[in-house]
Order: C-alpha cells, then structure tokens, then sequence
C-alpha cells in the first residue's frame, strides 16, 4: 500500500505476521536531512496491527516533522 501526502511518498510493509511498519522518502527523491545526516528514506519503527494504521501514523509523523527535514545542499 503506497499513499502520497504534504511531498512525501509513503509505503506500508509488513516486517512480521501482522506487524505492519511505514516507510517515508521524499517524493522528489532528494534525501531527507536530520541533523546534517543523509537519508534515503525513514521506516517508523512502531508496529501496527494493519497497513492503514501504519499509514495514518505516517501522515501525522510527516505533519509534525516533515518541514524541519530540509533538502540537501
């Protein structure tokens, strides 16, 4: 399951039976910037029981943080 929101792409994926994570990357595909550190893309660590919930955690991460994840260079 892949969604788009606020200039990120995010993708569920099950890490065990049932134990659905999310994946976060910039839909421009430039690196998100923590710290001066480059990633290519963020997995939440938090298990959910199914790939919406998993999602939802998703957006409401991006809507915190999302903008102190500035552009490389």
């Amino acid at each position: 399951m892949a969604r788009h929101h606020d200039g990120f792409d995010i993708e569920s994926f099950e890490a065990g039976r049932d134990l659905w994570h999310a994946r976060i990357r910039r839909a421009d595909a430039t690196p998100v910037v923590i710290d001066g550190e480059l990633f290519n893309a963020l997995e939440l660590g938090i298990a959910f029981a199914d790939p919406d919930t998993a999602i939802a955690h998703a957006i409401s991460h991006i809507d915190r943080f999302g903008r102190s994840y500035a552009t490389a260079g």
